[in-house]
């Protein structure tokens, strides 16, 4: 069963999955959505990550539960009630489900952001201690609850750490489909100096199956790429006729952010840039080992510069069809 199955990595996973001839059963909030399941031979299942009776229900004679589900953004009027409860209460919640139904093996998808980035090379040992970025605290608070649950109820589990992902099959755009999009279009005035580990959504996903057939229990797994990328790497990627936007100033970034917060908190609308994101990212590039997912699952995603490249085929196609509603 995958969580989160009308998301783009569990969109992802269902495919890769029912590609390998496994018989597949996708949870979502919203069964009415077939959409994104159009074509596909899964069995559709309502899981609500807080309500243990859906869950249940949805786990009953699952052997292979891969936990997808989760919120992902960055800003909320209210970040403990809106991205950290769900996140970690969540996390528990299906933990306990899986137990109690006796799911055989759980892979659990947490982020890098719960590894941290600093311009080295990370490997799974580290953990961030990331505090001001609610997503970020999200993912370090989620996976530690998610060890110590399965712990404590014998569950056979390992967690995975995706990177930034891209790539196609996004019915909702990501907020990092999103940044591209926002490249692609040109819609980026600046360069905020910013250093993202790309890696295809298809990668992670086979990474995903890799990991519940070779991982081994109560281990971490990276599935990121071997090196970041600038805006100047996307612009090479996307055009050699795009104009590289100047660089934007830190002191501008930090104005242009705290500005951003401020108005999202009196409209609402979600900030596009954080004080937080600024701290993180400037300047500091988002590299990790990978070494552990490659010899022990066989982690072999495709360089950033094609997963890029696949990604924005993928929105400029996106963009056409649309065009055509």
């Amino acid at each position: 069963m995958v969580t989160g199955a009308n998301g783009h990595l569990g969109n992802n996973l269902v495919r890769a999955l029912l590609e390998q001839g496994h018989t597949v059963r996708a949870g979502v909030r919203n069964t009415n959505n077939r959409a994104p399941f159009a074509g596909l031979d899964c069995e559709l299942v309502y899981a609500e990550l807080q309500d243990q009776a859906s869950l249940l229900k949805a786990l009953e004679g699952v052997e292979v539960l891969f936990q997808v589900a989760a919120v992902f953004k960055h800003w909320a009027r209210n970040p403990a009630l809106e991205i950290i409860e769900p996140n970690v209460q969540g996390t528990r919640c299906v933990l306990e489900a899986a137990a109690q139904a006796g799911v055989k093996r759980v892979v659990y998808v947490s982020s890098v952001a719960a590894v941290g980035h600093d311009g080295t090379a990370l490997d799974e040992e580290c953990w961030n201690n990331e505090a001001q970025n609610a997503y970020y605290l999200s993912k370090i608070l989620s996976e530690q609850t998610a060890w110590k649950t399965a712990e404590a109820l014998g569950l056979w589990m390992v967690s995975v750490l995706p990177s930034a992902m891209v790539g196609p099959n996004a019915e909702r755009l990501t907020d990092t489909m999103g940044f591209l999009q926002s490249v692609q279009q040109r819609k980026l005035p600046l360069d905020p100096g910013f250093h993202f580990n790309f890696v295809d959504v298809r990668d992670v996903a086979d990474g995903l199956i890799l990991a519940a057939e070779k991982g081994r229990p109560g281990q971490r797994y990276i599935l990121a790429n071997e090196h970041s990328s600038s805006l100047a790497d996307l612009l090479d990627v996307l055009a050699s006729d795009y104009r590289r936007p100047p660089s934007a100033p830190r002191w501008l970034l930090m104005a242009v952010a705290w500005f951003q917060e401020r108005r999202a908190q009196w409209t609402g609308m979600p900030a596009q840039l954080l004080l937080s994101q600024v701290r993180l990212f400037r300047g500091v590039r988002q590299e990790y080992s990978i070494l552990k997912a490659k010899t022990e699952l066989g982690f072999n995603p495709r360089p950033p510069e094609a997963a890029l490249r696949s990604a924005f085929a993928y929105l400029q196609r996106r963009t056409v069809r649309s065009s055509h509603l």
